[in-house]
């Protein structure tokens, strides 16, 4: 039987993934390709369904990426988001012009629901608007299905020939019925049947990985993390003993978190790899000494991953394949393609120039954090190391604002401990999507016991998040944010101030740097 598949063309937006993401939810495949992918390349791989993504640019620029008029002549359904509506609209003879009034943030949208797109969807409804563009007028067979106050066309729609198109975007999650929307686009308009599982890329991908290792010798950054423990599990499924486990302990971890790495990996533990262990925590901290700039300290880790694993390589002999558990969001925000770059990531972003290896295999790019679950939940791994807190590439080095000292991990290891003690205790812990304490840069007078001080703030951070593109603070009780407070500030050496961030993303980032 052959996959259902719905195109994602971006044309530069920050969520074209999240698109794909949503779209998966509703179990039919997905992929993002590039807006310059041809009409050839489009009806050979025959897609249910076309979504263009939003984008930074204004339609009407000379340089702004378009496609061409024939696209909306194939016959296949398309739905336009952002940018996308707003191309739909200027090459099909409406008017885009700059929008007297932008709309940024949650804005109350009237919507048509007799329109197919918006079925089961309020007459009023909370969207996510980011534009300084509009639609002036739709072209003149298209009929308008939702407006603002300040945006005439907020969607249009030529249900004849299946073209449709929003303002707004429906894919995050601040759009409170945005999935009915994608749903209803995805089933009643595409026809899909919903037939693509986590099991389907699980099977695809062990089977492709055979195909591609062939004899070859793997090498993988194994962090004990959730994506690089389901990308080792995944490798070994494929290709078994000729894979080689590479854990670097950069001295960045979580408190204990070397030992308990290896107890689960190593020798003796539960999976039958070849697990190296590099003790490299000193050599990271020569590398780091004196440098505060958030990117370049990533990029320091990333190079001297690298470095580490080629050495090891050199060590074992000749090896093939470099694995790293590389997902979504770290290949968008890494800015990779046309969206903006926000941050690298040293598995994607931070490689230096020159690898020693013949490729780079990242079996988890195509998935989100919860599809990330759910595979290693097929692969067998135990739901507690599958639901494992998210610990970035760069470790504690993202943490610790500022220089990165061996006392100040020892700082922030030691209360990242107490907060996720404490919030598990409490129950706290359950819906998180991610938790931790970071290191300020902050240093303040306070009074302990009969003596001024002069120590650091820590940073507590918890937040609530599907897809880890947007998330809101966690409302932790004051109760326990009380008791976490006191037990640092009492039990950690150096520091003497407590702070709660309560920053959503946007317009921060779920870690601190």
């Amino acid at each position: 039987m052959e996959r259902e598949l719905v195109l994602v063309l971006d044309f530069g937006g920050q969520y074209n993934q999240l698109i794909a993401r949503r779209v998966r939810e509703c179990n039919v495949y997905c992929e993002v390709q590039p807006c310059t992918m041809s009409l050839e390349e489009i009806k050979e791989r025959n897609p249910k369904g076309i979504i263009f993504t939003g984008g930074p640019n204004s339609v009407y620029g000379d340089d702004s990426p378009r496609c061409p008029k024939e696209m909306f002549e194939l016959g296949i359904p398309i739905l336009g988001i952002c940018y996308g509506s707003q191309l739909m609209a200027y090459m099909l003879g409406g008017s885009v012009k700059t929008a007297p009034v932008s709309e940024y943030g949650k804005t109350e949208v009237d919507v048509d629901t007799s329109s197919v797109l918006f079925e089961n969807v309020s007459e009023k409804t909370i969207c996510w608007m980011s534009h300084t563009d509009y639609i002036e007028q739709a072209p003149a067979d298209f009929a308008v299905t939702a407006h603002t106050p300040v945006c005439p066309v907020a969607a249009m729609e030529n249900a004849a020939k299946r073209l449709y198109a929003v303002q707004f975007h429906p894919e995050v999650m601040h759009t409170r019925e945005g999935m009915k929307m994608l749903s209803n686009f995805v089933y009643k308009v595409c026809g899909c049947k919903g037939d693509w599982k986590i099991e389907s890329f699980v099977e695809t991908t062990i089977r492709q990985i055979r195909e591609k290792v062939g004899n070859g010798r793997v090498l993988c950054a194994l962090s004990g993390g959730v994506d690089s423990s389901v990308a080792a599990v995944l490798m070994s499924k494929a290709v078994g003993r000729q894979l080689t486990c590479v854990f670097v302990d950069h001295g960045l971890l979580r408190k204990n978190e070397g030992d308990e790495v290896e107890a689960v990996f190593g020798p003796g533990g539960s999976y039958d790899l070849n697990f190296v262990r590099v003790n490299a925590q000193q050599r990271f901290y020569e590398k780091l000494a004196g440098v505060s700039e958030p990117e370049k300290k990533r990029k320091i880790i990333g190079e001297e991953f690298i470095r580490v694993f080629e050495e090891e390589a050199k060590k074992i002999g000749a090896v093939d394949f470099l694995v790293q558990g590389t997902i979504y969001p770290d290949v968008i925000e890494s800015g990779l393609g046309k969206s903006a770059v926000i941050k690298s990531h040293h598995n994607v972003g931070g490689l230096p120039d020159h690898v020693e290896f013949r490729e780079i295999i990242e079996p988890l790019r195509l998935l989100f954090k919860d599809e990330v679950r759910k595979a290693g939940l097929e692969l067998g791994i135990p739901e507690y190391l599958v639901y494992r807190q998210p610990f970035p590439g760069p470790g504690l080095g993202v943490r610790i604002v500022g220089e990165v000292t061996a006392d100040k991990v020892r700082i922030v290891q030691d209360a990242d401990a107490i907060y996720r003690e404490e919030l598990a205790k409490a129950g706290c812990d359950k819906g998180l999507g991610q938790y931790f304490a970071a290191l300020t840069n902050m240093r303040s007078v306070g009074v302990m016991g009969d003596e001024r001080t002069y120590d650091y703030a820590v940073a507590l951070r918890a937040v609530i998040t599907s897809d880890f593109m947007t998330a809101e603070a966690a409302e932790i009780p004051y109760a326990v944010l009380s008791k976490v407070m006191n037990r640092i500030i009492n039990e950690v050496k150096g520091v003497n101030r407590v702070l709660y961030d309560l920053t959503s993303k946007p317009p921060g980032t779920i870690e601190l740097e």
